[in-house]
C-alpha cells in the first residue's frame, strides 16, 4: 500500500477522534439563582479531560506523520500494528467522557481514572510497536537509511511516554486527580517547543 493512502486513512481516523472529544462537552443549564459564571466552573473536570485528550491526539497526529513519513512503502504488518495505534486512538473520546463523568463522583472514578490513563499507555504502547516494526522490523522499507544509533534514539524517544502513563495508571487506585495532573503534565511537555515533534516519536 502506498503510504500517501496510509497516512490518509489514519488523519482521517485521527481527525474524528479529535472531533468526537466535544461532544462531552454540553452548554449548562443555569437555575434562577445560579450563575452561568459559577455553573461553567463546575463544569471544570470536564474540560480538563477535554483538553489533555485533545492535545494527546494532536501530538500522536503530528509524531504519526513524522513515523509513516520515514516510509518509501508500508507492508501487511505496518497496516496492521497502525490498525492497532488508531483502535486506542479511536477510543480516546469514551475514555474522555468516562474520565469527566466520574472524577467527582463517589463510586466508579478510581475505574474510570484508570481506563483514561490505561487508554493513553495502550496508545502508546501501539505507538512504540509500530514505530519498531518500522526501524527494526522493516528497515529495508525505509525511505533514508538510518544508523543503528539513530534508530535506537528514535525508539528510545517513542517509548518514554510509557513510564508516566503506567505511573498515571497506578495512581487511579489511589486519586483519580494525581492520574488526571500526572496525563496533563505529559501532554503540557510534549507541546512544549522543546518536545514538539519528538515526543513521541
Amino acid at each position: 500500500m502506498s503510504i500517501g493512502r496510509l497516512e490518509s486513512f489514519s488523519d482521517a481516523v485521527i481527525a474524528v477522534a479529535a472531533t468526537l472529544l466535544v461532544l462531552n462537552i454540553a452548554v449548562p443549564m443555569v437555575g434562577v439563582h445560579q450563575s452561568l459564571a459559577h455553573v461553567v466552573a463546575e463544569k471544570w473536570n470536564v474540560y480538563a479531560a477535554y483538553v489533555i485528550s485533545f492535545i494527546t491526539i494532536g501530538i500522536i497526529w503530528i509524531n504519526h506523520h513524522v513515523m509513516i513519513s520515514r516510509l518509501r512503502a508500508a507492508d501487511h504488518a505496518i497496516l496492521m500494528l497502525n490498525l492497532v495505534l488508531l483502535l486506542f486512538v479511536a477510543l480516546l473520546p469514551f475514555a474522555t467522557s468516562l474520565m469527566a463523568a466520574y472524577l467527582r463522583q463517589s463510586h466508579g472514578q478510581h475505574f474510570a481514572a484508570a481506563v483514561y490513563a490505561g487508554m493513553f499507555l495502550l496508545m502508546s504502547l501501539a505507538f512504540g510497536a509500530l514505530n519498531r516494526q518500522i526501524l527494526f522490523g522493516k528497515a529495508q522499507l525505509l525511505a533514508v537509511e538510518l544508523s543503528y544509533e539513530r534508530r535506537r534514539q528514535i525508539l528510545g524517544r517513542a517509548l518514554s511516554g510509557l513510564i508516566p502513563y503506567a505511573v498515571a495508571t497506578a495512581l487511579a487506585v489511589v486519586s483519580p486527580y494525581a492520574t488526571l495532573a500526572v496525563c496533563g503534565a505529559v501532554a503540557a511537555f510534549y507541546a512544549l517547543p522543546i518536545a514538539s515533534g519528538t515526543g513521541l516519536d
